[in-house]
């Protein structure tokens, strides 16, 4: 769904440009206002994983901090159990938070989203928007773009894994310690050290 509303978003882009050159449009017309409502329709499922994506945006935020956080102050036996605590609390907030989310940019895409497309596409440019999102092709192509995306996220990280984790456990190493905190990983018991050689 985010590939429909990026398509849109530079449908309007295109517009607005062309728009400085040629007088607004005449006042919206009951049939605008109802291609307006069936865009934000057939866009309601990308806009319902907006709100999705911005629930979980502090959940995401928090994952890393807490992880290093569980392994320098909580002791090695007790780790499992408080993990799975911050879990649960994790998914308790995402089950309240996400409906609300949801539910509020659904209530909000009018408003915002619609007013834009109201505002700034002719009546004829909102039936070829309607037509190109209704389009078998449209579906079908929106239809694999869940799988797309993950065999391009799997390969992106497959690929960059050995680049980016030293930097990001730089970044980490550089955080902590300007926070005063022990580097990540500390708290980690360090292998033993080796014997000292035996005197002759």
């Amino acid at each position: 769904m985010f590939k429909a509303l990026l398509i849109v978003a530079a449908l309007a882009g295109a517009t607005l440009a062309q728009a400085q050159t040629t007088p607004p449009p005449a006042a919206s017309s009951a049939a605008k206002k109802e291609l307006v409502a069936r865009v934000l329709l057939l866009q309601q499922p990308g806009i319902e994983s907006l709100g999705s994506s911005l629930a979980a945006a502090p959940a995401m935020r928090l994952r890393q901090p807490a992880s290093a956080a569980l392994q320098q102050r909580v002791a090695a036996d007790k780790r499992e159990a408080v993990a799975r605590e911050i879990e649960a609390d994790v998914r308790k907030y995402l089950d309240e938070v996400t409906p609300i989310m949801r539910n509020q940019a659904v209530k909000l895409a009018p408003s915002t989203y619609g007013a834009m497309l109201e505002e700034r596409f002719t009546e004829d440019e909102l039936r070829q928007i309607v037509a190109l999102l209704e389009s078998p092709v449209n579906r079908k192509f929106m239809s694999l773009m869940p799988e797309m995306q993950r065999v391009l996220a799997e390969k992106l990280v497959g690929e960059t894994r050995a680049t980016i984790e030293p930097k990001v456990r730089a970044l980490e190493q550089s955080v902590s310690a300007r926070l005063g905190l022990p580097p990540p990983g500390a708290g980690a018991s360090a292998p033993a050290p080796a014997p000292a050689p035996k005197k002759k």
